[in-house]
C-alpha cells in the first residue's frame, strides 16, 4: 500500500508586491484622512480649504467637525474597504489590497483617540479643547480608544485568517509576511513624505510617525494573537498571493507622487 501523498507547501507571499500594496493603502490612508475627511468637513462646514500634505489640512476655519472629519473619514472608508474585502472572494492581491486598507483606516482612526486621550494633542485633543474637566475627557478618549483599537485588532485578525492557509507551522510566519512588511514599508513611506511638509518637523513626529508607526502599530503585533485557539480559519483558503509587475509599477508611481508632490503641500485655494 502506498504511503498517502503530503500536501504540497504553499509558497510565501511575494514580498515585493506586499510592499507595493503597503505603499498604496498608507498613501490612500492618509489622503483619506486629510483630504476627504479634513477636507470635506472644511467644504461642508462652508469654509475655504487652503493647503493639504500628507500630515496636516489647513481650513480656513478650524472647527471641531473639521478635526472630527479625518477620524470619522478613516472609520466610514474602513467599512467600505471591509465590505469590499468580502466581496471579493479569489483575487488575493485586490482582497488584500482591500483588508490592508481596511486595518490601516481602523487602526488611525481607533490610535487617534488613545494618542489624544493620553498625549494631549492631535485631532480629538482640540475637540474637547475648553471641555471641563479636562482629566475626565482624555480618560474617555484614552479608555474608548483601547476598546475601539482592540476590536479593530480582533476584526482584521478574523479576515486575515483566509490568507493564512490551515498549516499551524506556517501560518505565523505567513502572517508576520502581510503585516510587519507593510507595517515598515508604509511607515517609512508616511515619514519620508512627511518630512517634506510646509509646517515644519514637529508634524513628522506628532503626526507622520505618530500615525503611522503609532497608530498602525496594530500590524507590528497583531500576529502575536494568533496563539487564540478562537482564531481558526472556516473560509476556504485563498490563492497564494503572487508577485505582480503592474502592482508594483503603480505603487511606486503614486509613492512619488505622495513623496514629491502632496507632501510639500498642495495650494488649494488662495
Amino acid at each position: 500500500m502506498n504511503a498517502p501523498a503530503q500536501a504540497k507547501p504553499r509558497s510565501s507571499p511575494d514580498t515585493a508586491t506586499v510592499i507595493a500594496i503597503a505603499l498604496l493603502t498608507y498613501a490612500l490612508g492618509s489622503i483619506i484622512h486629510e483630504g476627504l475627511g479634513h477636507g470635506g468637513a472644511c467644504v461642508l462646514t462652508s469654509h475655504q480649504p487652503l493647503v493639504m500634505s500628507t500630515v496636516h489640512f489647513q481650513c480656513s476655519q478650524d472647527t471641531r467637525l473639521v478635526s472630527a472629519g479625518g477620524t470619522i473619514m478613516n472609520f466610514i472608508a474602513g467599512l467600505v474597504c471591509w465590505a469590499a474585502s468580502r466581496w471579493v472572494k479569489r483575487n488575493t492581491r485586490v482582497r488584500y489590497f482591500f483588508w490592508l486598507l481596511m486595518a490601516i483606516n481602523f487602526f488611525t482612526a481607533a490610535g487617534y483617540f488613545l494618542f489624544s486621550g493620553i498625549g494631549g494633542i492631535g485631532d480629538w485633543a482640540e475637540i474637547i479643547r475648553g471641555l471641563r474637566p479636562v482629566w475626565a475627557w482624555r480618560l474617555l478618549l484614552a479608555v474608548f480608544g483601547i476598546i475601539a483599537y482592540a476590536a479593530c485588532v480582533w476584526l482584521a485578525l478574523c479576515e486575515l485568517l483566509p490568507f493564512l492557509g490551515s498549516d499551524p507551522r506556517e501560518r505565523i510566519r505567513r502572517a508576520w509576511r502581510l503585516t510587519l512588511v507593510p507595517y515598515l514599508a508604509g511607515g517609512i513611506l508616511s515619514c519620508i513624505a512627511g518630512a517634506l511638509n510646509p509646517v515644519g518637523m514637529i508634524l513628522v513626529a506628532i503626526s507622520a510617525a505618530a500615525a503611522s508607526f503609532g497608530g498602525t502599530s496594530g500590524l507590528a503585533w497583531m500576529t502575536t494573537q494568533l496563539h487564540n485557539p478562537r482564531l481558526r480559519n472556516s473560509s476556504p483558503e485563498l490563492p497564494e498571493l503572487t508577485r505582480s509587475f503592474a502592482w508594483i509599477a503603480v505603487a511606486g508611481a503614486c509613492a512619488a507622487i505622495f513623496i514629491f508632490v502632496v507632501g510639500p503641500g498642495i495650494r488649494l485655494w488662495g
